[in-house]
């Protein structure tokens, strides 16, 4: 085969070429330390370099943001939670020490003011939010869990169901002591009679206005049975019908004023059923109460709430019901009671819910007792009052005389009896809170122990996260990555063959056949 100049030329500055090429390559490796430059160098380190890199992706996104995330969130849970339950405790140690002491006066307005602020800081704590959002909430991150003022207008149709088990004794008390000013001839004896009833009752998550719509129970053999039923016709005529049995009062005082049917006082024929109004209640005689508690009653009870304080809670977060503050019904919002787990995506195919609603954690309840718990202490200091004033009086040299003092007596022996009565009632509801107060606590503590076990499930999925990366990052650097130390040699070996291909080349160009003629 015959090689001329021209061939031979060609040959030298592909060659020359290419050793330039690698320089170039070794150069560019050099100053990015990376394999590869574009990924028609070597597709198979490309593709694996982009899925290492979408796989790192990933994990970044729930190490610095998810994980990060539901930590937080679930911190401010735990604290919360804490919080709520050290406010339980005290509110619990208020029933222990009322259950088993003689409290002065002082003692009880004492706990009559710690009360009623550990029952609101216990709601405030229920509208904890991270990041500007409601923990115990749901899905309505945006809402806090308690009415923020007090809103007179606005308006719920509530729908709650209770059990026989909800069904509960309570002391009522008939009489109350009206202290004269002063004691003459024409003031009389005292005639009032203070006495006492112990009824069951049922009573609603909500008192004040609050008006019956449907109420209906259901025994455990079938018989169903409605107490009060309301309809509307198309025309928007409403039918009301109300059993019997059952009679509604505005309040307590006119249950106890009202003889229709009875002696005045607070009493249920055995067969008879009292709803009061201002107080949510409805209470049972003898007779039907023991059938309700036989029979295994499941109550379903339908009213209408107008008018809440401040820091009450929201009904939405506990039953299905309506607001229905608007006259056009198109207007009316409907909330339906559901589980709203709020659900992280804290590694592939790992999820992990980080709310805690509000139903899971604290009774609704909690406020009405701490109510009643101040209604005891409220009517127990009152009537300490009128024996402290009726005996201030007897002490007064006006009031003297033999007459006056036996006057005064009679209402010191009624004043007295009240006082009895508040004290004894105050000490017996109070001790039977203690057990309720338990049963919230143990609710509470089921709430932080739930979010301790999903904090260690988020922990041990972080840590394994974390390692995950530091593969991850070690996978690609060892398919992307070069050492320095590898490519300077391979540099210095390209760069020598290009200076040596050079030399060769610049030699071979000087000689010719024309030397040899």
């Amino acid at each position: 085969m015959r090689i001329t100049n021209t061939m031979i030329t060609s040959h030298t500055k592909t060659n020359i070429n290419a050793n330039k090429l690698l320089v170039d390559k070794y150069n560019t490796q050099m100053t990015t330390q990376k394999k590869i430059a574009k990924a028609s160098e070597n597709p198979v380190i490309a593709i694996r370099a982009l899925r290492l890199s979408t796989t790192m992706t990933h994990i970044t996104q729930y190490l610095d943001n998810n994980i990060t995330d539901a930590d937080a969130w679930m911190d401010v849970t735990e604290t919360a939670l804490t919080n709520i339950k050290e406010l339980l405790v005290s509110i619990r140690t208020q029933c222990v020490n009322g259950s088993t002491d003689t409290l002065t006066t002082e003692e009880r307005e004492s706990f009559l003011e710690s009360l009623k602020s550990l029952s609101d800081q216990i709601y405030i704590e229920g509208n904890a939010d991270y990041a500007g959002k409601s923990i115990f909430t749901g899905y309505r991150t945006s809402s806090e869990l308690t009415f923020s003022e007090k809103e007179v207008n606005t308006k719920y149709q509530i729908t709650q169901n209770l059990t026989y088990k909800d069904i509960e004794g309570k002391r009522y008390y008939t009489g109350t002591v009206n202290v004269p000013e002063a004691v003459t001839d024409e003031t009389p004896e005292c005639t009032t009679k203070i006495e006492e009833n112990t009824y069951d009752r049922l009573r609603l998550a909500y008192n004040g206005n609050t008006e019956l719509q449907n109420v209906s129970y259901k025994l455990a053999d079938g018989t169903e049975v409605s107490l009060i039923s309301t309809t509307t016709d198309e025309d928007g005529t409403t039918t009301v019908i109300q059993n019997e049995n059952l009679k509604i009062y505005e309040t307590e005082d006119a249950w106890e004023a009202d003889t229709s049917n009875k002696e005045i006082g607070k009493t249920i024929a055995p067969d008879g059923i009292v709803y009061i109004k201002e107080t949510g209640e409805l209470i049972f005689g003898t007779d039907i109460a023991n059938s309700l508690a036989d029979g295994h009653a499941d109550f379903t009870v339908e009213y209408t709430k107008q008018g809440f304080n401040k820091n009450e809670v929201r009904p939405e977060y506990y039953y299905d019901c309506v607001d229905i503050t608007q006259e056009d019904p198109s207007e009316h919002i409907v909330y339906k009671k559901e589980n709203q787990d709020i659900d992280y995506t804290i590694a592939a195919n790992t999820t992990l819910t980080i709310n805690t609603q509000i139903s899971n954690v604290m009774d609704s309840s909690v406020a009405r007792d701490v109510d009643e718990m101040v209604s005891l202490l409220t009517k127990a200091n009152n009537a300490q009052a009128k024996v402290d004033e009726i005996k201030r009086m007897m002490s007064e040299s006006r009031h003297l005389d033999d007459k006056t003092q036996e006057k005064l007596q009679t209402y010191l022996d009624a004043a007295q009896k009240e006082l009895d009565y508040s004290t004894d009632n105050l000490q017996r509801t109070y001790g039977n809170f203690i057990t309720r107060f338990d049963g919230y606590l143990t609710k509470v503590n089921i709430a932080i122990t739930n979010v301790g076990s999903m904090k260690n499930r988020l922990t041990m999925t972080q840590t394994r996260m974390e390692t995950q990366k530091m593969t991850v990052e070690e996978l690609q650097t060892a398919n992307e990555d070069r050492e320095i130390s590898d490519i300077i040699i391979d540099y210095y070996a390209a760069y020598d063959a290009y200076q040596s291909s050079l030399t060769a080349a610049g030699k071979i160009e000087k000689t010719s056949l024309l030397d040899y003629l």
